[in-house]
């Protein structure tokens, strides 16, 4: 087949990228009342959304929201279709939201066609128009041609920070040494007994990551913290790569290195969890080839852990696996460098920033090669602000960032990369390109008011003060 056919599709704003960040742009700008197109190289929009692991850093470690607007609203979309489980504790480190992602992609078309956001799935981003640092086209491939998405503001949300990258941003890739966080493959497991599992946990907790923050273990005893476990009744626990039981499956043979096994609800009706915990290393997800060659290896270590899982932990006996994730999870690649850097420090010392467009909770996070990972909670179990200039990539005047190509140290990166923080940076990203596109006169992102940003931010429920 020839493809040689081209065709202009215009916008007020473009979001490259259909993850939870996209998502949250696309809808905010719409809701703002620009034109807007949602356009990813995918089968289905929701990114990580649909892969079962729930939403890290929505609340912070003392369980108040910081979250709200559009991410909140897709979640009340997700409960109003009977899929949402809600916040939960896992008395480690954080809160997570957890929520059938089956119900989730259910969700998600509702929220798009309800607000009119144009979606282009099966679509490619591959180059880009550019003059004087500004994207007049971004340029897309799929089964209909080539196309010519024009807008004056574009949203990249692509993970990877593609769009920002063919406009001429500069970027960090991966750690000082060319390491990067390993690549995961999210499955699930139905039929898990949640009681078994729990007293499990109550006979074994040396087995458990418990209370690693101050602020979670609140003087508490490991005993005490997994009748805390006991009481909130749901399969949210956290078996360490360094307890007896999975330190000696590794020793044996009969797991793969890994630093925990994180299992998080996903039904209670099928009685699902999710588990993430496959993870292979140091592969430049940038590199079709590298990313593409993993998938068996995470596929072996799926069905390594559904057999570790029935054979040593109570309440998988009777367990099965169920599913897995639409796509591999990449949780680094490029840090887009941005006209402000959220820094590990802003971070870990949960500081207040005055051009806050968004708040972070997650612990710094690094995910290593083999069992290895470095955890540090933030101050206090408290939040920082993302600072609306880390969305803005050096010399482009109209694209702004969204997810984990937001410009942040290695470190930052590491907290601010997970979904709750992605979705609050697509609401502000979205917003911020609607309220110059439908002025009509063009602009300079750099150039817009934050602060009148910030208003409308608040009215549309987004969470910007008022939390520890």
């Amino acid at each position: 087949m020839t493809i040689n056919k081209t065709r202009t599709i215009s916008a007020d704003v473009a979001v490259i990228g259909a993850g939870a960040a996209g998502i949250c742009a696309a809808i905010a700008a719409a809701k703002s009342g620009a034109r807007t197109v949602l356009i990813d190289a995918g089968p289905m929009p929701g990114g990580e959304l649909l892969t079962g692991m729930a939403v890290d850093g929505a609340l912070n470690a003392r369980g108040e929201w910081i979250l709200g607007g559009v991410g909140r609203e897709l979640f009340e979309e997700c409960a109003r279709l009977g899929g949402y489980i809600g916040p939960l504790n896992d008395w480690r480190l954080i809160w997570y939201v957890c929520f059938d992602p089956e119900v989730m992609k259910l969700a998600i078309a509702r929220l798009l066609g309800r607000y009119g956001v144009t979606l282009l799935l099966h679509s490619f981003l591959y180059d880009a128009e550019v003059k004087d640092g500004t994207v007049k086209a971004a340029k897309v491939l799929n089964k209909s041609g080539h196309m010519h998405i024009r807008a004056p503001f574009f949203v990249d949300a692509s993970g990877d920070g593609d769009l920002a990258v063919l406009a001429g941003a500069a970027f960090d890739l991966g750690g000082k040494d060319g390491e990067f966080q390993p690549l995961s493959m999210m499955f699930r497991m139905s039929g898990v007994d949640t009681p078994s599992l729990l007293a499990y946990v109550q006979s074994f907790p040396e087995n458990f990551a418990l209370g690693e923050s101050d602020a979670i273990r609140g003087g508490r005893t490991d005993a005490q913290i997994a009748q805390e476990l006991l009481k909130q009744g749901q399969p949210t626990v956290f078996i360490k790569g360094d307890g007896k039981v999975l330190s000696d499956a590794i020793a044996q043979g009969q797991m793969y290195p890994t630093a925990l096994i994180m299992i998080q609800p996903t039904s209670s009706a099928r009685r699902e969890v999710c588990l993430n915990t496959t993870r292979v290393a140091n592969v430049n997800a940038l590199d079709t080839q590298q990313l593409s060659s993993v998938l068996g290896t995470l596929a072996e270590q799926i069905e390594t852990c559904t057999n570790f899982m029935k054979n040593y932990i109570p309440g998988f006996e009777h367990a099965f696996f169920s599913g897995m994730a639409p796509r591999i999870g990449i949780r680094e690649t490029r840090r887009i460098q941005g006209e402000e850097a959220l820094s590990e420090q802003d971070v870990l010392r949960a500081r207040k920033n005055e051009n806050g467009i968004g708040k972070g909770s997650h612990h710094v996070d690094i995910h290593q090669d083999g069992a290895g990972q470095i955890r540090i909670p933030v101050d206090g179990g408290g939040s920082y602000d993302i600072p609306w200039r880390s969305l803005l990539p050096k010399g482009v005047s109209n694209v702004v960032l969204a997810g984990r190509c937001v410009s942040a140290d290695r470190a930052a990166h590491g907290s601010v990369r997970v979904m709750g923080p992605c979705m609050a940076m697509g609401q502000a990203a979205g917003t911020a390109a609607a309220l110059l596109a439908t002025q009509g006169n063009g602009g300079d992102l750099h150039q817009l008011d934050v602060q009148y940003l910030r208003d409308c931010l608040r009215k549309d429920g987004a969470i910007l003060d008022g939390t520890y």
